[in-house]
């Protein structure tokens, strides 16, 4: 499934609009794993914006805010890191469901020991 992802930069005052892809099934089917990957996919894409030269990082799920708000199409996921803010969907899930499986994606990204800044 293809979605649209707005991205606006802190240096920047315009809104840079990317399309990006999903292997995985439609919102309504999707699992943890789903939600994973379009977070990392946003964070990634993020990213592209602020350094269109680089080539791909490693995605760590945390060090970002997040909300699920609903819009006429569907729900957006909207996140926010140092960097800039972005917005993508609408997805076809319900808000409590999308905002759950975040949570899940989130506490399972997690590291399982203790981690030294």
């Amino acid at each position: 499934m293809h979605y649209d992802i707005e991205i606006v930069l802190r240096d920047r005052e315009t809104a840079i609009t990317e399309r990006l892809e999903h292997e995985g099934g439609v919102p309504a089917e999707w699992t943890e794993l789903d939600v994973d990957a379009v977070l990392k996919s946003m964070l990634l894409a993020i990213d592209r914006a602020k350094n269109p030269s680089a080539q791909d990082r490693h995605v760590a799920l945390r060090g970002f805010s997040w909300i699920v708000e609903p819009t006429d199409g569907g729900v957006v996921i909207a996140l926010e890191i140092p960097t800039g803010a972005a917005v993508a969907g609408p997805f076809d899930i319900p808000q409590q469901r999308l905002d759950s499986l975040i949570t899940q994606a989130i506490a399972t990204a997690r590291p399982r020991r203790p981690v030294v800044h």
